[in-house]
């Protein structure tokens, strides 16, 4: 008796060993990620505007329908990386997400910023330069520093109005974002 429940525990523990391990590893092992499915959009040191969410239509991303969006994907490998724009008068926020899709950074414009979006993100070598004066930044520029290189950046406006939406998203269209240089 006692020895049968030794065996159905260590079975249980080992079942609950493999579940783990195989639940952890999945996410190595997978071939289509966030990050290459980004990819796929082009959003490569650019602004791409996501198609708006049909109502009865599927919705794999969740999207908040009422909201435009905007995905840009960088790698601070290449450098610095930078967005800049004059974004609606509305409300909007950003927000820097790593390959794994985990924010490292957010903001909105009821931060203080406004309409005014000039931000500029570097990872740790770069903000060392940067501290020691050896990378030149516009004056005004949210600096922003980043633990990992691949990083994408999602910018999210809502339109008051849903006759608005065409303005908002060709303002979101013009918005500067990549590894460019620095913006003057």
């Amino acid at each position: 008796m006692i020895r049968t429940l030794i065996w159905a525990i260590a079975g249980v523990l080992l079942g609950g060993i493999i579940h783990i391990v195989v639940i952890l590893s999945l996410p190595l092992v997978a071939e289509e990620t966030l990050w290459t499915r980004l990819q796929a959009l082009g959003a490569e040191n650019r602004i791409v505007i996501l198609p708006p969410v049909v109502a009865g239509q599927p919705n794999p991303l969740e999207l908040d329908p009422e909201l435009v969006y905007g995905i840009c994907r960088i790698d601070l490998a290449e450098g610095p990386a930078y967005m800049s724009g004059l974004l609606p008068d509305a409300f909007w926020s950003l927000a820097i997400f790593n390959s794994a899709g985990v924010v490292t950074y957010a903001t909105t414009n009821r931060d203080g910023i406004g309409q005014t979006l000039e931000l500029g993100v570097f990872n740790a070598a770069q903000t060392r330069l940067l501290a020691q004066q050896q990378l030149d930044i516009a004056e005004g520029l949210l600096v922003v520093e980043a633990t990992s290189d691949q990083l994408f950046v999602v910018i999210r406006l809502a339109p008051p109005h849903g006759v608005m939406r065409p303005r908002f998203e060709a303002e979101l269209a013009k918005v500067q974002c990549g590894n460019r240089g620095t913006p003057s």
